[in-house]
């Protein structure tokens, strides 16, 4: 098991920056890639970034320039860096692991933060 604990979250003006951390446990020896993911009200959770454990990053198009994700193997931690805000980007923002076992990839979530940008 893999527990996952996000902090960093909160509301932030337009243009604003806010950066965003996630804590792994448990089992995190298992853990291939990490990422972020969010959902906005009435909408589906969408990919935002994710990093894997050698450092490949992939992001959505929508923050591409604007959002960076990063991974300290050491502390078991992954962060996003967001700047230029917008308030498109308002949403619940959930960590997410990745452990491959066998042929089936179990995903992992944190509680999720909220990331409130205002106009």
């Amino acid at each position: 098991q893999v527990q996952l604990v996000e902090s960093g979250g909160g509301l932030v003006q337009a243009g604003g920056s806010l950066r965003l951390s996630c804590a792994a446990s448990g089992s995190i020896f298992s853990i291939n890639v990490m990422g972020w993911y969010r959902q906005a009200p009435g909408k589906q959770r969408e990919l935002v970034a994710d990093i894997t454990s050698g450092g490949t990053t992939n992001y959505a198009d929508s923050v591409k320039g604007r959002f960076t994700i990063s991974r300290d193997n050491a502390k078991n931690t992954v962060y996003l860096q967001m700047n230029s805000l917008k308030p498109e980007d308002t949403a619940v923002y959930y960590c997410n692991a990745k452990s491959p076992i066998l042929t089936i990839i179990v995903d992992y979530w944190g509680q999720g933060t909220q990331v409130t940008v205002s106009s």
